[in-house]
């Protein structure tokens, strides 16, 4: 199984993990780090850790793209069966990968892999726990359809993420959002459902969590074309109508009103169209305060 973290000036707390990872209990693991251009000691830090042998760590230094490209580099280099992507500024609890190697074992073969939990750093879950008696589902259907909230841990089959299309890369934006490529693998897989805490998760100010609106606004052409993704593929109005509206946001950003025609669908645009308006100058008071 390979653990990989993409990370940008992260030295003053990639040791977390680091940390975390040495003491797993398991340690049937690889650390792939890909340092998406960072300016400071990260490339020093990690060397030295190369060099300790404590665990196997594997470095690729590539150029400032965003985090979605450093996903589409770990998918270019993973040569294990298995992946879960953990952020820099978060860690494993002791025992994480264990648990995901036990639970590996049992997956059956037609399944993309696993969902697990989000904690704090007090143990509390992140958002809820998923439903105890699911036994598979779509990553999409544990938020729309069974109303779980927080941001959940995933474990995927490396051939099968490898099967999907890459994060495009648009010029001067550095932020597509990941649920791209879930979304597509939701069409025809299903995961395993697991209520056993995986990460351990810190929103630092620096984090894309709490700076999501000055994402939203300097990277719209990224989260334009995730809303058209959910807009093709959401199974229910309510979801598909959600994305148009934050379509009609990001097409004003951009002030590219070709964006709408690409939903296919004037009527649901229209029909979300003062909403977009109001989202828009919404996210522009956020983004500034």
């Amino acid at each position: 199984m390979t653990v990989f973290t993409p990370t940008y000036n992260r030295a003053y707390c990639l040791h977390q993990l680091y940390n975390s990872l040495c003491r797993q209990t398991s340690i049937d693991f690889e650390w792939l780090i890909i340092d998406d251009g960072s300016t400071d000691n990260t490339s020093d830090l990690v060397n030295g850790w190369i060099a300790d042998s404590r665990i196997q760590i594997k470095y690729h230094f590539k150029e400032n793209g965003g985090m979605h490209t450093g996903h589409n580099a770990a998918y270019d280099l993973i040569t294990t069966e298995y992946n879960l992507c953990i952020d820099s500024d978060d860690f494993m609890p002791d025992n994480g990968v264990q648990i995901i190697l036990n639970e590996l074992k049992l997956l059956p073969e037609d399944y993309a892999g696993l969902v697990g939990l989000d904690a704090d750093q007090s143990g509390n879950i992140i958002g809820t726990a998923i439903p105890y008696e699911l036994k598979r589902c779509k990553l999409n259907d544990l938020y729309s359809k069974y109303e779980v909230r927080g941001d959940k841990k995933l474990v995927y089959k490396t051939e099968i993420i490898k099967k999907y299309p890459a994060y495009p890369v648009f010029e001067r934006e550095r932020f597509v959002p990941l649920d791209y490529k879930y979304l597509l693998i939701d069409q025809d897989y299903d995961l395993k459902p697991i209520n056993e805490i995986l990460c351990i998760v810190e929103y630092r100010d620096d984090g894309s969590t709490m700076n999501i609106f000055s994402q939203y606004r300097k990277n719209p052409r990224g989260f334009a074309f995730s809303r058209l993704n959910r807009i093709q593929l959401g199974r229910t109005f309510k979801e598909r109508y959600r994305n148009a509206i934050h379509l009609v946001s990001c097409a004003l950003f951009t002030k590219d009103v070709s964006l709408l025609n690409k939903a296919r669908s004037p009527s649901l645009v229209l029909l979300a169209f003062l909403p977009g308006v109001l989202l828009n100058l919404y996210t522009r008071v956020k983004a500034r305060s």
